[in-house]
């Protein structure tokens, strides 16, 4: 051990030299801004994230963020239009579409017939919203939700898409909004991830995920989304070995810590801060992920909240209720992705399988963040990354029909952390096609979102590549009208 310090503290070339007082020096002189306390006697990187101090007032602490992947059809679940039942089978005047663009999967179809939903809507007594009765669950929560049925966005493609709406950009390579909340607010909690991203499947066969939609970007790697899995490891590579004790790991890492100061100071890399963080927070994830992730001291009525499947790993019962624990623990930022909701063909049966497996433990994790007190200072958003049409793709007949992607107008809904509860914002047309009022983009929702936390979106902003980037690039505005 000793021998390799010495060889990387004085096996310097002239090179090396010249490197490391020009590049070297900037590199930790942009550290120091990146990382305040970089280089520090405990070369430890703080918890407080980058910013001294919020820029204004949270109404939250935390997000849980329900992504429900594929693109829900909102015709079938929030945005109610009797005109599509009454004119089924007639062709989408061209006056609605204006022009538009469809997707490339309706290349060959010549004709667009409506389609209503073939599902009932009930309009609840209280807030006068509108819900499917496909979500008899999230019915019961009207009163402390507030449904956008006014988004819109620009991808037409699920992977643009999703990575839009989690990064700001189509392109890969940008920050996800946790990584975002990760470096600038940092976290609560030492013992487990700023940014923790869980799985689940509505159905067999669905379309896998881009990692990049929770990946750091060009932020510091350690920022980036932690998956909890449902297997024997909840985390991989977190266990110790055959043969490795937690106190043979401790000095492992202590030894490893040394060669990486060394190396630190050689080359100025703030990417070594980084590793060395990852390395000490699987650490002490060993102890607390086990326990976070044991679901066998919930009680009964709690499962019978959420549903059978929550005693099931890697369900998104299970998941839901799992964010519940790591909200309870400070996590900053959880994503559940619960994949399955794109109905090109078929979807009268195979959204209600998907609603069936969503709707129970959304509404439950909602309730039971109200029973607890944590609802206040926790922000719940449900939504997918675009709408569908309101037309049938493919063949329409007596029973079934299928919907393309749709991004001019799509449905979700918020609660807690400062939303305004029990309301409907915005709307679209009688076609569910174009909206009409109170529009609410990508960014628009990505700015609010870091409003309920604290946080000018225009002023959390990271230098890369000579330009100061930020999570809604140069675009949005904070969404007044559902701010309580």
């Amino acid at each position: 051990m000793k021998d390799i310090l010495e060889q990387i503290k004085y096996g310097h070339t002239r090179r090396d030299f010249l490197r490391k007082s020009t590049l070297g020096l900037g590199s930790l002189a942009v550290s120091s801004l990146i990382n305040p306390g970089y280089g520090s006697a405990t070369g430890a990187l703080p918890r407080g994230g980058i910013l001294d101090c919020l820029h204004h007032a949270p109404r939250a602490k935390r997000i849980i963020y329900l992504f429900q992947s594929g693109g829900p059809s909102q015709i079938e679940l929030f945005d109610y239009k009797p005109v599509l039942q009454r004119r089924r089978g007639e062709e989408l005047p061209d006056s609605v579409r204006d022009g538009q663009r469809f997707s490339g999967m309706l290349a060959a179809q010549s004709s667009f017939p409506l389609v209503g939903s073939s599902y009932r809507f009930l309009q609840h007594p209280k807030t006068g919203g509108y819900f499917s009765e496909l979500l008899p669950h999230t019915a019961e929560i009207a009163e402390d939700i507030c449904v956008i049925n006014s988004m819109y966005t620009e991808a037409i493609n699920h992977e643009p898409a999703i990575v839009f709406l989690q990064t700001g950009s189509q392109q890969v390579g940008r920050p996800s909004i946790g990584s975002w909340l990760s470096y600038g607010l940092g976290s609560a909690n030492n013992n487990l991830p700023s940014f923790v991203v869980m799985l689940s499947r509505g159905k067999p066969d669905t379309q896998n995920l881009n990692m990049q939609a929770w990946n750091s970007g060009f932020l510091p790697s350690h920022h980036q989304g932690v998956q909890f899995r449902s297997s024997v490891d909840p985390v991989l590579y977190l266990s110790n070995p055959e043969g490795i004790d937690r106190q043979s790991r401790r000095r492992e890492l202590d030894y490893l810590q040394k060669l990486e100061q060394e190396q630190k100071d050689r080359w100025g890399d703030p990417e070594i801060d980084s590793k060395l963080n990852q390395y000490e927070m699987a650490y002490r994830m060993q102890t607390s992920v086990p326990e976070v992730t044991d679901l066998s001291s919930e009680p009964q009525h709690v499962i019978d909240m959420y549903g059978e499947d929550a005693r099931i790993p890697g369900t998104y019962a299970a998941n839901c209720l799992l964010a519940r624990r790591l909200a309870e623990r400070d996590v900053p930022f959880i994503q559940l992705y619960h994949m399955g909701w794109d109905q090109h063909g078929n979807l009268p049966s195979q959204i209600k399988q998907l609603a069936r497996s969503s709707d129970q433990a959304s509404a439950a994790l909602v309730k039971d963040l109200k029973l607890r007190g944590l609802l206040d200072d926790t922000l719940v958003i449900w939504g997918g990354e675009f709408g569908r049409t309101s037309f049938s793709q493919g063949r329409l007949t007596a029973t079934n029909y299928g919907r393309d992607h749709h991004p001019r107008c799509f449905s979700m809904w918020m609660a807690g952390g400062g939303i305004k509860p029990g309301i409907t914002y915005g709307a679209t047309d009688d076609f569910s096609y174009n909206v009409i009022k109170d529009p609410v983009h990508v960014h628009d929702f990505q700015a609010t979102l870091l409003h309920s936390l604290g946080v000018d979106h225009e002023r959390l902003t990271y230098k890369h590549q000579g330009r100061r980037y930020r999570l809604t690039d140069v675009h949005g505005k904070v969404v007044e009208g559902i701010l309580a």
